[in-house]
């Protein structure tokens, strides 16, 4: 709530927001700064603007906590996929999907299958961070056995992951959603169709191709020979160490909750390093927080191998909160406010406009808020009333929002899952970028349907009262 004393910020105010943290952020692509380090800077900027505006420093302070609060069980969440991934590799689990999927996948359809396969886990599961986390990076170990490139694998693998995140009604982004734009989750799920199934297909047929051109000049299987030996030497590998994956994914389709789920899953992989791999009880539960560390030689099998832990997403919690508290007051200085107003005048009566127009607000909370529910939030809150005055049906907003606000959130460098993606995929948020083919597809539709007029959905008008008759 802002202060009576405090003023809205104006148009050179917005400017000075916008332009103070672009050049904050600015360093991290140019001087390599830490992302962390520079959100916690912006967060000081923000600070002096808001004083500037009439803001008590306590008030901004407890924006910030509050806007940290909103965002605990993704950051919990993330804490217990790096306890998981760990125990999962010094298990065998990992490595028993990988030397699986090596030795039964085509490799010139091993990238269709990484996005259906993600995709599948994804819906299930309804997390993307998960289906990365568990699914995801044995992907990435079976794509770097046959030799492909990497980026172009973890496109694929986040693009499959991001369809359950967007399309599952046990996603909490899609929950989130559907409640910030008061729809039935249902409806909401129904609309996202539209767009989803569409662009599941093109992706999927985008992947095929791509799999089938590098193909053609054959594959060198040497290198997945030598992943599957390196594999079973340090190793026991059986198709009972899969048990455990199947156990998280039906409990997570059964809707049970997503953290204490992911915890269990984790203390199976203790158990099954202990009895199957030989490590001491010890070791086994030490993983969950230093993660796997073994000798495996040099390469990116090795990286695959050697990670995990608690300790390895503390980097992705530290920029998640800096984030997260950031975005907290963007909205108690007035800034959502400002821009929202703003969007009204520019938007008129145009579905096409309105549709861009929720997007960027998606991608703008995105980028100053760094997680996916800052900016479903953002979108929602700041168009909603319009396509009210438009007499759109809300399940279009919640489409949008999606589209621009969910999808938005892998694409930008410091955001929570750019950064979790990048670091559990080892590769690059700006190499994998090109290839988040859903990603694109959903966001090309969706402006697509708002210019052209289909699947805008008008709501209902009521029926004009009739006169009585004498």
């Amino acid at each position: 709530m802002r202060p009576q004393s405090a003023r809205r910020p104006g148009l050179f105010a917005l400017c000075l927001i916008l332009a103070s943290f672009a050049a904050i952020m600015s360093t991290v692509l140019l001087l390599k700064m830490p992302v962390a380090l520079a959100l916690f800077a912006a967060w000081f900027a923000m600070f002096a603007i808001g004083k500037g505006l009439g803001h008590a420093y306590d008030s901004l302070q407890q924006g910030a906590f509050d806007g940290i609060r909103s965002g605990l069980e993704g950051v919990m969440i993330i804490i217990t996929v790096g306890a998981l991934i760990g125990a999962w590799i010094a298990a065998g689990i990992v490595p028993s999907v990988i030397y699986y999927g090596v030795a039964l996948i085509d490799p010139s359809w091993f990238l269709p299958a990484a996005f259906l396969i993600c995709a599948a886990t994804g819906l299930v599961t309804g997390t993307s961070f998960g289906a990365v986390g568990t699914i995801g990076i044995a992907m990435m170990g079976i794509g770097h056995g046959f030799e492909l490139p990497l980026p172009l694998v973890a496109g694929a693998v986040i693009s499959g992951a991001y369809v359950g995140d967007k399309l599952s009604p046990l996603s909490d982004t899609t929950v989130l959603t559907a409640s910030l734009c008061e729809v039935p989750l249902i409806d909401h799920v129904r609309s996202m169709l539209y767009t989803g199934v569409p662009c599941v297909t093109l992706a999927t047929i985008g992947f095929a191709l791509a799999g089938n051109h590098l193909s053609r000049s054959g594959y060198d299987m040497q290198q997945a020979d030598a992943v599957m030996a390196q594999l079973q030497a340090h190793f026991l590998l059986s198709p009972w160490l899969l048990m455990p994956i199947l156990a998280t994914l039906v409990l997570l389709a059964l809707r049970k909750p997503a953290l204490p789920v992911i915890a269990t899953g984790a203390v199976l992989g203790v158990i099954c390093a202990w009895l199957a791999q030989g490590v001491t009880p010890l070791q086994a539960v030490t993983t969950l927080y230093a993660g796997n560390q073994g000798d495996y030689g040099t390469g990116y099998l090795a990286s695959i191998l050697n990670r995990g832990g608690i300790v390895s997403m503390l980097p992705v919690i530290a920029i998640v909160i800096f984030a997260l508290g950031l975005g907290g007051l963007m909205e108690r200085i007035g800034v959502l406010e400002t821009i929202a107003n703003a969007l009204t005048r520019m938007v008129h009566r145009s579905t096409g406009r309105l549709t861009l127009a929720t997007m960027a607000c998606g991608f703008f909370g995105t980028i100053f808020g760094g997680a996916a529910y800052v900016a479903i939030f953002t979108a929602a809150s700041m168009t909603r009333n319009i396509y009210d005055r438009l007499g759109l049906q809300r399940v279009v907003l919640s489409r949008n929002v999606e589209a621009g606000g969910t999808l938005s959130t892998p694409m930008i460098p410091w955001t929570s899952g750019a950064v979790f993606m990048a670091t559990t995929t080892g590769v690059a948020t700006t190499d994998y970028l090109p290839f988040l083919w859903y990603h694109w597809l959903v966001m090309v539709f969706s402006l697509l349907y708002g210019f052209t007029g289909f699947a805008m959905w008008k709501r209902p008008q009521p029926a004009p009262a009739t006169e009585p008759t004498a």
